[in-house]
């Protein structure tokens, strides 16, 4: 039984990496307005049905790893040491994951952020995924600064994290280009982590 699962679970994988792979390859030739579902599920050799058995809408293929990462930041802010705060937990997993990318993921990455510049409906939709990731810093810098999450201290905070997850999100990922952007992370984290120093210490006084 288990072994038939676990075939049913990659089964299901390959399926949603071919959805994904198609749908890129797609996007770059025609640009997003110009792809429609059905090309994607035809280029992907499955039923136009079974897309939406993977994903709810056409743009949330080109968001289609924010799931993964939203649960990998949440763990990795759940689950830090006491003592840690949120800062030093996100900036310990982020430089672990750092790595030379495949060059799939540097092609995929340049055609997000080229779809999301020209099309009005990514762009909002990008905009509502960083919300998220705002609202989830912010609980865990209003657990480190002992306030509700909606003090507006945490929202502050989370707001600069957004903005540097823009800034990082047009850094080059090619290997040789790994070491300057450890550098900026660093730095990024470190300016948002001597704000919430700064709010603890201000709360201490």
């Amino acid at each position: 039984m288990e072994a038939a699962t676990g075939l049913r679970e990659r089964k299901k994988a390959r399926t949603r990496e071919a959805i994904v792979t198609a749908a890129f390859e797609l996007f770059e030739e025609r640009g997003f307005e110009g792809t429609t579902v059905a090309d994607i599920a035809d280029a992907a050799e499955i039923a136009p049905r079974t897309f939406f058995s993977y994903f709810p809408s056409k743009d949330d293929v080109v968001f289609h790893d924010f799931e993964e990462n939203f649960a990998e930041v949440g763990d990795l802010l759940r689950d830090r040491e006491p003592g840690t705060n949120a800062f030093d937990a996100l900036r310990a997993g982020i430089e672990e994951g750092m790595g030379p990318p495949e060059a799939s993921h540097h092609r995929e990455k340049q055609c997000r952020m080229r779809l999301i510049r020209e099309n009005e409906s990514l762009a909002a939709h990008d905009q509502f995924l960083r919300s998220k990731f705002a609202s989830l810093v912010a609980d865990a810098v209003a657990d480190d600064l002992g306030v509700p999450p909606d003090d507006v201290r945490p929202r502050i905070v989370a707001a600069s994290m957004t903005a540097a997850i823009e800034i990082l999100q047009e850094l080059p990922d090619r290997p040789d280009d790994l070491e300057s952007a450890r550098e900026t992370l660093d730095s990024l984290l470190s300016f948002l982590q001597g704000g919430l120093a700064a709010l603890q210490e201000q709360d201490r006084g």
